[in-house]
């Protein structure tokens, strides 16, 4: 086996295990991620925490795994929403062109021209932040998928208009099939490699934007914890020295974002 083939199958061994272990929160947590211990606040590691506590006693570990759950599991549903609005209007804007491409394309050009992370700021910022955690949640992710879509465009739009006039196009139309027809069952079904493509390279993505602006308090609120507003303690250096497990969620988020680098080169391999 060759040696990147060797790093791609760690790589999604890796993300695999530690997707099971997220997904297994609920069984695999000692305890609840908004159960208090207030008589252990900011506890160093031991038998009955293994990373220790936050400042209102709650356990480190169990928030570290219900946090992974909340990155792991919507990050990859937003890509998948941000994949498929690029699809359906790149898949369009490639096979239909004139003015319909034009108008695509010039969107996506404009969302592009925008500082992407000072717009998602901006939004969330214009949302009510006493909102509940689960509904700060999905507007997270929901403003990622809505804005995301047009890096992932381009790239379809191009494949899209290398199939225009393939032969089995030509034999769609010579048999009457409608255009809405075409690009549903000829056009999108072939642009599958590019989309699995831009999915995997928008999952990391999606996956550090939303620790940004948890980090600055502006995704996933409290007490709800993911990735970002866990290393939101990694502001106080006086606690990270009495307790260097508060930096595993940092650590966590390094090796799953590099662990998709990894796994990347496959999946756009496929054809």
């Amino acid at each position: 086996m060759s040696s990147p083939k060797s790093l791609r199958l760690a790589a999604a061994i890796i993300l695999s295990a530690i997707f099971l272990i997220a997904l297994a929160a609920g069984f695999v947590a000692p305890y609840s991620y908004a159960k208090q211990f207030r008589d252990a606040p900011l506890a160093t590691p031991s038998g009955a925490h293994l990373f220790g506590t936050d400042a209102l006693g709650r356990d480190e570990f169990s928030r570290l795994l219900y946090g992974s759950r909340v990155s792991l599991l919507l990050a990859p549903t937003a890509a998948l929403l941000s994949t498929c609005i690029a699809g359906v209007l790149g898949g369009v804007a490639g096979f239909r062109g004139g003015w319909w491409g034009k108008a695509i394309l010039a969107s996506a050009d404009l969302l592009m021209a925008l500082p992407v992370l000072f717009v998602l700021i901006a939004l969330r910022a214009a949302l009510p932040l006493d909102v509940a955690p689960f509904i700060s949640t999905m507007a997270t992710f929901l403003i990622l998928s809505l804005l995301g879509w047009p890096s992932s465009l381009r790239v379809v739009w191009a494949a899209a208009r290398n199939i225009r006039n393939s032969d089995f196009l030509l034999l769609a139309r010579s048999n009457g099939s409608s255009p809405t027809r075409i690009i549903l069952r000829q056009v999108l079904p072939n642009l599958r490699p590019v989309l699995a493509a831009q999915f995997w390279v928008t999952i990391p993505v999606f996956i550090l934007a939303e620790a940004t602006l948890s980090m600055l308090g502006l995704g996933v609120m409290e007490p709800l914890p993911s990735w970002g507003n866990l290393m939101r303690g990694l502001e106080n250096s006086s606690v990270l020295h009495a307790n260097p497990w508060t930096i595993a969620p940092l650590v966590l988020l390094i090796i799953v974002v590099s662990c998709f680098q990894f796994i990347l080169p496959a999946r756009e391999d496929l054809s």
